[in-house]
């Protein structure tokens, strides 16, 4: 009996499961056919399966509004998209269409939402969320939103300079207070290289700041508490502490600030990065809702808004990037690479900078015996490699034959957040190597699936124009 690839996973996982099967011994994301994909467009391939950012947001939604009815908390909740995971146009089109409100980061975030309001995605109304550092520039195009009729524009206060810069730059006279959060430091997990965060105010500084600073201030109206954890929402002693001391922060400022009325739970849900991934969505969303309300309750002041900031949880499993096994290399005796047609460091940086683990999946050959391998990229760099996978320390892929004439291919799947954010689109990568060809999968009307080319992979005379040499 063979040690076949797909005996590895049967008795390892449960599978198929949820966006990944099989048909015809390929591999299929989310029920499409990655063979048709690859004899169509080639590789490497990066893809973004749109349909499954609506289900990411009608899920959280819909468990978020079930604890909120079951529980009769009296608050709304509301969901807010992380413009800095995927700034590509389909992608927050995409999400607009559920209704989502947005989060900005940056000055350049604002130009999005102008070009959205220009053509027509986005109404006046919308909820923005403003966070960041904020430059000069980006206070500015904050209070021009203001000036233009955005009232449910937001500005989250890192830090209480930020106000100071804020008020110098305010006209005299406003047609609505400008509406500014505040953002609570937090203090790091223990393994971190520092205490307390960089980003928001200390919480035993907030109270008075608010006093001094905020209250009785007839261009200010203070809306909401944010609350941030890098690491997300995880059910940890850890997260339910600094969770704990943002609830008691905002019920000591509700007391003195009637207009607050928004808790804003920054850091989102996780995502699938291996096969045996597990989570209970729905038991975190009840028990964030529920400890909210008891709060509340204990406090006697109103529940308030609940905002969550899904970036990653968004659009992350909606990516995916397919390359070609072009060698193996053995280099000794228990080391062979599989160097694959693109450079892993350009297309998921995530891997090598922070090492991120995704989903690794061949897509054909799932009927050969499995080999550990190392997967190396084509840039002359020793860091462009990719060689553990989140639950083992090491990669198993089916073995093959340099005689096969049917390529291995291989997937990376859930990159939709943050790769291209980081690498950068286009452009000019590391070695010269030209980001991949971009399809887009959708669904038309009869539900069948339409594939779109986004963006050809880069070309040579693009890159070079970019460097300065003159192409004719």
């Amino acid at each position: 009996m063979k040690n076949t690839y797909f005996n590895l996973i049967d008795q390892t996982y449960y599978f198929p499961q949820d966006g990944f099967d099989l048909q015809h011994k390929f591999l299929k994301f989310n029920g499409i056919s990655l063979k048709f994909l690859i004899e169509k467009h080639g590789t490497p391939l990066r893809i973004m399966y749109l349909p499954k950012i609506g289900q990411q947001i009608k899920k959280a939604r819909n468990l978020f509004n079930r604890a909120i009815k079951k529980l009769n908390y009296k608050g709304k909740y509301h969901y807010c998209y992380c413009t800095k995971c995927n700034h590509f146009a389909p992608v927050v089109k995409t999400a607009l269409q559920e209704g989502v409100n947005l989060e900005t980061s940056s000055a350049y975030d604002i130009d999005l939402i102008f070009q959205l309001l220009k053509e027509k995605e986005i109404k006046k109304s919308i909820i923005i969320i403003h966070n960041g550092y904020k430059s000069q520039e980006y206070l500015e195009k904050i209070i021009k939103l203001n000036e233009m009729g955005f009232k449910n524009s937001i500005n989250i206060l890192d830090s209480k300079s930020e106000l100071q810069r804020l008020e110098q730059l305010l006209p005299k006279k406003l047609k609505t207070p400008i509406k500014i959060g505040i953002r609570m430091a937090i203090d790091e997990e223990p393994q971190s290289q520092y205490y307390t965060s960089r980003l928001g105010i200390r919480p035993s500084e907030i109270p008075q700041f608010y006093t001094k600073e905020i209250k009785g201030n007839d261009k200010l109206d203070l809306a909401m508490v944010h609350f941030f954890v890098d690491s997300g929402i995880k059910d940890t002693l850890y997260y339910w502490g600094e969770f704990q001391k943002a609830l008691k922060l905002y019920a000591n400022l509700k007391r003195e600030a009637p207009s607050l009325r928004a808790i804003n739970l920054g850091g989102g849900f996780p995502i699938r990065n291996n096969l045996g991934f597990e989570y209970d969505y729905e038991y975190m969303i009840k028990e964030i809702v529920s400890n909210i309300q008891a709060l509340c309750e204990e406090e006697k002041i109103e529940h308030p808004d609940i905002f969550t900031e899904f970036g990653k949880y968004t659009v992350g499993e909606s990516g995916a990037i397919i390359f070609k096994v072009l060698e193996q290399k053995k280099q000794n005796d228990t080391e062979l690479w599989y160097l694959v047609d693109n450079s892993l460091m350009n297309t998921i940086p995530d891997a090598w900078s922070i090492l991120e683990k995704f989903i690794l999946l061949p897509i054909n050959k799932w009927d050969n015996e499995y080999t550990r391998a190392n997967i190396g990229g084509i840039s002359c760099d020793h860091s462009d490699y990719y060689n553990s996978e989140e639950l083992n320390q090491q990669v198993m892929l089916p073995s093959y034959e340099d005689a096969d004439p049917e390529p291995l291919y291989i997937g990376f799947f859930h990159t939709g957040a943050y790769q291209d954010s980081i690498s950068g689109y286009g452009g000019i990568k590391h070695c010269l190597i030209p980001s991949p060809k971009y399809v887009l999968i959708d669904t038309d009307e009869k539900g069948d699936f339409v594939d779109s080319v986004y963006r050809d992979q880069q070309n040579p005379e693009e890159m070079l124009k970019i460097l300065g040499y003159k192409i004719e």
